[in-house]
């Protein structure tokens, strides 16, 4: 008899739930183009691993039962509760495989850093060097969102540790490579969580971000003209600073290595100019591979049964208070900086400071182009936009260093 997964389709709310979430991923990447290159992976593997019977396959684990001591594949759901989790398995599903191998294993994260290294200019952030303190103040965000998780843990309102409150932290960086990639070190179980919110607040960057500029700007702060045009950087310049940003972030913070390695050799294939083919591959066609792999797998991670919980709610509630937080702290630092410095900058500047490469400094450039039609604030915003990326592998680093 031929067995089909509608009668359990029906039967069960999470089901139906899920799916739903994914079209709508769907619709979001495809309808109003919010990171499409990630929505729309990441929303089919929702759907695929939601369907009763051949979800379950396509996430499924081989483990060694303790009470038979025999192999036996079960699904993820099941997998994730112990004690199967705590004896290992050995993933015998398609997307499983992907994930267990991709994520699990840390390959994915740090190769998706190469691609980014590759498309990366350090031009504005060696032009301009007093723009990486915005990058590192954008990062507040990241601490905070960390100090209120925790104390709800300690509070026993919620079932957070620290390993847990670190990888929510970690969300207000909006970046996604870094949040799965602490996020498996310190609190797997909540990966598909902590990964849909980083990458859902990359995508809404254009609609959180200018509100709490204007909240924190007056309009005439808003309308400070900065010259468009930066010293020229050398070649030579553009070579070292990848070599020497290596050597002194691995040096301070040795965790950060897979992250802050791979991203600074990236660019230097880049800004050699003797590596253009190895360039033009890590941030091509190898970057495109990468993005389906990485979507495919983190939406394989959100199985109703764990997704469809209070925690994973309060997840997003405080992963959002993070970029949020973030955003403002950056600013505000910019402000800060405008009381000391003989040069005015543009205190909206500081809100690219967050990791969403290059969404963030576009905002920044359509509100100061709508402030004032002279301003060209686009390659100033960069400068602290890709210090942010920096920013965020450190904290990355300095978490796994302090709790994993």
């Amino acid at each position: 008899m031929l067995e089909t997964g509608f009668v359990e389709f029906f039967t069960n709310y999470q089901y139906p739930v899920m799916i739903v979430i994914g079209l709508v991923l769907i619709y979001l990447g495809i309808s109003k183009k919010m990171e499409p290159l990630l929505l729309v992976p990441i929303g089919l593997g929702v759907i695929l691993v939601n369907l009763p019977w051949p979800g379950e396959g396509l996430m499924a684990y081989q483990v060694l039962d303790p009470a038979t001591d025999l192999l036996k594949t079960i699904p993820y759901k099941d997998y994730v509760v112990a004690p199967y989790n705590m004896a290992g398995g050995e993933p015998v599903g398609l997307m499983s495989r992907i994930f267990h191998y991709g994520l699990t294993w840390e390959i994915i994260p740090p190769l998706i850093f190469l691609g980014l290294g590759a498309m990366t200019d350090f031009g504005p952030v060696i032009a301009n060097p007093k723009t990486l303190l915005l990058g590192a103040g954008a990062q507040f965000g990241v601490y905070f969102a960390l100090i209120i998780a925790f104390a709800l843990g300690v509070m026993g309102w919620l079932p957070f540790q620290l390993g847990e409150a670190a990888s929510i932290g970690i969300i207000g960086g909006a970046d996604g490579p870094t949040t799965i990639f602490v996020t498996n070190r310190l609190a797997p179980t909540i990966l598909g969580a902590t990964a849909v919110a980083a990458y859902s607040y990359m995508a809404l960057v254009p609609v959180i971000q200018p509100p709490i500029i204007k909240l924190l700007t007056s309009k005439k702060q808003r309308q400070i003209y900065m010259k468009p045009q930066m010293r020229k950087v050398s070649n030579k310049e553009k070579i070292v600073f990848p070599l020497m940003g290596a050597i002194v972030i691995i040096l301070l913070v040795p965790a950060s290595a897979p992250l802050i390695g791979s991203f600074m050799l990236g660019n230097l294939l880049m800004a050699s100019g003797v590596t253009d083919r190895l360039a033009k591959t890590a941030g091509g066609e190898f970057m495109n591979i990468l993005t389906i792999l990485l979507g495919v797998a983190v939406g394989a991670q959100m199985s109703g049964f764990i997704f469809l919980k209070p925690d994973t709610l309060a997840i997003f509630v405080l992963g959002l208070v993070a970029f949020m937080a973030s955003t403002a702290f950056g600013v505000i630092l910019a402000q800060l900086m405008n009381l000391v410095s003989k040069h005015k900058i543009n205190p909206m500047i500081g809100a690219a400071g967050v990791s969403a490469v290059p969404m963030a400094a576009r905002v920044v450039q359509t509100l100061g182009q709508k402030e004032n039609p002279r301003n060209f604030l686009l390659m100033h915003a960069m400068g602290p936009n890709i210090a942010g990326v920096i920013g965020t592998a450190v904290a990355a680093g300095v978490f796994i260093s302090m709790i994993g």
